[in-house]
């Protein structure tokens, strides 16, 4: 059986408990995909959570204000006047996507789909969670993830 069918019964299997009234027809079935950074990591965390871990996003991307305002001049022409301005995240840089707890260890998990590569400044996170003793993977597919997740549960 792949990762990703392991990870759709799990989650239904706790749909059934959460909704145990919920006729078989009514619970929506799970759905899943590793073909995109953002499904790769949905399915990592709720995989962990639901085997007992605990998972997060951390996300490290600034964010955008607002600060544009429409004013109608004494004509009737309504403007936008002002800007919106980028603010840079005060995070860590090069922190990974998912910060979890497995079996008492601390795991960074970085997301790369594809061609995606570990910026330097990744790069440099990655040292630094191993120099603490901390566990760093890089994570390209839902199956590579699951492998790695039964060899290190089975070793720790």
């Amino acid at each position: 059986m792949k990762a990703l069918d392991i990870l759709k019964e799990q989650k239904l299997a706790q749909l059934r408990e959460q909704y145990p009234s919920m006729p078989e027809y009514a619970i929506k079935k799970p759905k899943y995909t590793d073909k995109t950074a953002n499904g790769l990591t949905k399915c990592i965390i709720d995989y962990l959570i639901l085997n007992g871990c605990q998972a997060e996003r951390i996300n490290t991307t600034g964010r955008v204000i607002d600060e544009r305002k429409h004013v109608t001049n004494v004509v009737g022409i309504t403007k936008v006047i002002g800007s919106m301005k980028y603010i840079p995240t005060t995070g860590t840089k090069g922190s990974a996507d998912i910060s979890a707890t497995i079996k008492g260890r601390s795991v960074k998990i970085e997301v790369k789909i594809g061609k995606d590569r570990q910026s330097d400044h990744q790069k440099r996170y990655q040292e630094m969670i191993e120099r603490a003793g901390g566990v760093y993977i890089i994570a390209k597919d839902f199956q590579g993830f699951y492998d790695w997740f039964k060899e290190f549960t089975s070793t720790v």
